[in-house]
C-alpha cells in the first residue's frame, strides 16, 4: 500500500457468504484502495449473538479469502470494544453495514480515543432485509 492510498476496514461474522455480503464488500472497497475484512472470533459471535457461528473461524476466513473481494482477511479482537485491530490497522475509513447500528454507536463513542481522523461510512442494504442472516434463519427454520 502506498503512502497516499486509503485503507478501508470492515467487520462481520460472515457465517455463510451470500450476495448481501458480496455487495457490502464491493461497496466498501469503493471507499479506498485496500480492503481489510475483520472476521469476528467464535467467542465474540457467541457473546454478541447468543450462539456460536455455524462455521468455525478458520473456515469463515478461508471462504472470504476465496471470494477475492478483500485484500486481506484477519480475525477480530479477543475482547469486544478493545479496538486493538483498529489501532493496529490504522484505517482511513471504516465501513459498516446498514444493520450494524449497535457497532456504529460504540465506534462513534470510542472514535476520539482510537482514531479521531477515521471516516465512518454506512453501506446501504442489498435488496432490503431479504438477505440478512437473521431473516434467512426465520424463513429456513
Amino acid at each position: 500500500m502506498s503512502l497516499n492510498s486509503k485503507k478501508v476496514l470492515v467487520f462481520g461474522t460472515f457465517d455463510g457468504i451470500h450476495d448481501g455480503h458480496r455487495f457490502f464488500l464491493r461497496e466498501a472497497k469503493k471507499h479506498g484502495d485496500e480492503l481489510v475484512v475483520v472476521v469476528a472470533k467464535d467467542g465474540t459471535v457467541k457473546k454478541l449473538k447468543g450462539s456460536l457461528p455455524k462455521i468455525p473461524l478458520p473456515n469463515r476466513i478461508k471462504t472470504l479469502e476465496d471470494e477475492s473481494l478483500a485484500d486481506r482477511v484477519i480475525s477480530g479482537d479477543e475482547n469486544i470494544g478493545s479496538w486493538k485491530i483498529v489501532k493496529r490497522e490504522a484505517p482511513n475509513v471504516i465501513c459498516l453495514g446498514y444493520d450494524q447500528k449497535e457497532l456504529a454507536v460504540k465506534l462513534m463513542k470510542d472514535l476520539p480515543d482510537i482514531g479521531p481522523n477515521i471516516e465512518i461510512a454506512i453501506i446501504g442494504d442489498y435488496k432490503g432485509d431479504e438477505l440478512h442472516n437473521s431473516i434467512i434463519k426465520k424463513h429456513s427454520g
